[in-house]
């Protein structure tokens, strides 16, 4: 058996030898998300009975399969502190200086917001309300939103993407971290402004109305903070909504859009002025990432470390369930099926006969639908530099309707880990395709995110559309029925018709992927010029190390 291992990974064939091959079922993995996507974990919100069962399940298993604790003090945990501020405005008001009756928005169906601070109330008293575009400052671009513009104390309505109508400019089509929101708050924040409020669309968000509401309703949490300059409030509203707060401006919010894809767009001011209050509950709580280390076989590479995450979070339970109703948001696909394949993953590791020369660290990270958290903190407290993580290996959902025919790589062409990925994947009869879905900027969207931003290439990818016996759509139509049906809703649930075949191919591909660089010469590199390029130089030189 060791031989065949070692004659695989001469040759630069797949990994995978025969018995970690037979560890990788669809037994394996619909055990582990059975248990985690169960009612008795009630969601796994941060911080709650189901979130501490989570990580107490997921290091038994890291302990069964022979992992080393890496977390805090020794252990397998990493404990950290985490905010809850639960409480929404009932409305929002835009008054017109000229003493015209004000506009006023309803939570719920119009707005959703929530704070920022995390202090027991806040409130918006008007405060100058400023349509800023994209809300993009970003000097590699010549592009500036703002231009000089004095915005604080000020309420910024902003769109919820990146400019797309000049392929020459930010990447086209394809959205970048300038088009996601927590980018959009977080330069308000840095420029002093009162509020931010996102026009939310379904196309330019990824996902209808609802998941807003869903998502940004209940206890919200965040790290705390010492910076004293916050948003008061970030909000988000629907078209129509914005529609009509354009219009008691004497806008047209389609006019200000268009103008809003030059370089010379300059900010409006809608002559509206915003007030809101509302009370707030504020809690400091804790959660914490399950951090396990395979220690790598080579004296010089093992102080280097492939990672594979999983988020193992969810949204918790529904605040203001009627009765008889479901109030468990049970995130099965999301994130209890990626969580079970980076467990078959390591499950597979642990039956090989021999360790990979680097070392592997599996992080079961929390809070990651609280604004990716627990990767955030990992990666500000890492177990080990930064600089001598070869790869970030995170997986956010497994795919559930069977296998496909192609691989779908998110942010394909940033590194050459692309390489590896196309290479093991055409072994498996299947063909890599670039993220169908780019302009969602879903490598923005995922714990790999941190890893990037503090310089570690990442992979991330999926299952694509193009499904075996189906017919050409079915894929496409699959995905957008359950993300407009299930996503962020009580309903994702296992159930007895998931197909989970295509999820063990996917899995065996992770194991492949990560055994060849644990094992590889070189650890993976940004492509030149990437976004991520630099902070790879500086981790690094911090190291001692060299590209």
């Amino acid at each position: 058996m060791r031989s065949t291992l070692v004659f695989a990974l001469l040759v630069g064939a797949p990994a995978l030898a025969d018995a970690p091959n037979r560890l990788i079922t669809a037994d394996a993995i619909r055990g582990h998300i059975r248990f985690l996507a169960s009612d008795a974990l009630e969601g796994r919100g941060p911080a709650s009975k189901g979130d501490v069962l989570a990580q107490q399940y997921i290091a038994a298993q890291f302990e069964a399969a022979g992992l080393k604790p890496a977390g805090t003090g020794g252990g397998w945990f990493q404990p950290f502190d985490i905010v809850g501020v639960d409480g929404h405005p009932t409305e929002m008001k835009f008054s017109a200086p000229k003493g015209a009756s004000p506009l006023t928005l309803k939570f719920w169906d119009d707005l959703i917001a929530v704070a920022g601070e995390h202090l027991p109330d806040s409130k918006l008293d008007q405060s100058e309300l400023v349509f800023v575009g994209f809300g993009i400052q970003a000097p590699e671009y010549q592009w500036d939103d703002f231009k000089g513009l004095d915005v604080k104390g000020k309420t910024l309505l902003v769109m919820n993407n990146d400019p797309e109508d000049d392929p020459r400019l930010f990447a086209g089509k394809t959205r970048l971290w300038y088009g996601r929101w927590d980018y959009k708050y977080e330069v308000a924040q840095k420029l002093g402004a009162a509020g931010c409020i996102i026009i939310h669309t379904t196309t330019s968000a990824g996902y209808p109305w609802q998941v807003v509401q869903t998502s940004w309703t209940g206890e919200q949490f965040d790290l705390p903070y010492t910076d004293p300059q916050r948003l008061k409030v970030k909000g988000w509203v629907t078209e129509d909504a914005a529609r009509k707060l354009v219009k008691a401006g004497g806008q047209d919010l389609d006019a200000l859009r268009k103008a809003a894809q030059s370089r010379d767009f300059k900010a409006v001011s809608l002559g509206l002025a915003v007030s809101t209050s509302f009370k707030n509950l504020v809690q400091k709580k804790q959660t914490a990432n399950v951090v396990g280390l395979l220690p790598g076989s080579d004296p010089r590479l093992s102080k280097e470390m492939v990672v594979f995450t999983a988020h193992h979070d969810h949204l918790g339970r529904k605040s203001d369930a009627k009765a008889g109703e479901d109030a468990i948001y049970n995130g099965a696909v999301d994130n209890a099926s990626g969580v079970a394949a980076m467990l078959t993953v390591l499950r597979a590791v642990s039956g090989a006969p021999k360790a990979p020369k680097r070392s592997m660290l599996f992080a079961a990270v929390a809070a990651e639908e609280q604004g990716l958290l627990g990767s955030q903190f990992l990666v500000e407290h890492p177990p080990a530099p930064v600089g001598l993580m070869a790869v970030d290996i995170n997986i956010d959902g497994a795919n559930i309707w069977g296998r496909t025919k192609d691989v779908s790589v998110i942010g394909l062409g940033k590194s050459n880990v692309d390489d590896v990925i196309v290479r093991l994947s055409k072994a498996q009869g299947r063909a890599v395709k670039p993220d169908e879905l780019s302009d969602r900027g879903f490598f923005y969207r995922s714990d790999q995110f941190n890893f990037a931003r503090w310089g570690v290439p990442a992979a991330y990818f999926s299952s694509g559309h193009d499904f075996v016996g189906k017919p050409e759509g079915w894929g496409k139509k699959m995905r957008e029925e359950w993300e407009d049906k299930h996503y962020h809703q009580p309903s994702d649930e296992l159930t007895d018709a998931w197909d989970l075949s295509g999820a063990v191919e996917d899995v065996q591909l992770y194991y492949d992927l990560g055994l060849e660089l644990a094992n590889a010469s070189k650890m993976p590199a940004w492509n030149k010029g990437d976004e991520f390029e630099s902070a790879r130089l500086k981790a690094l030189q911090a190291v001692g190390a060299t590209k």
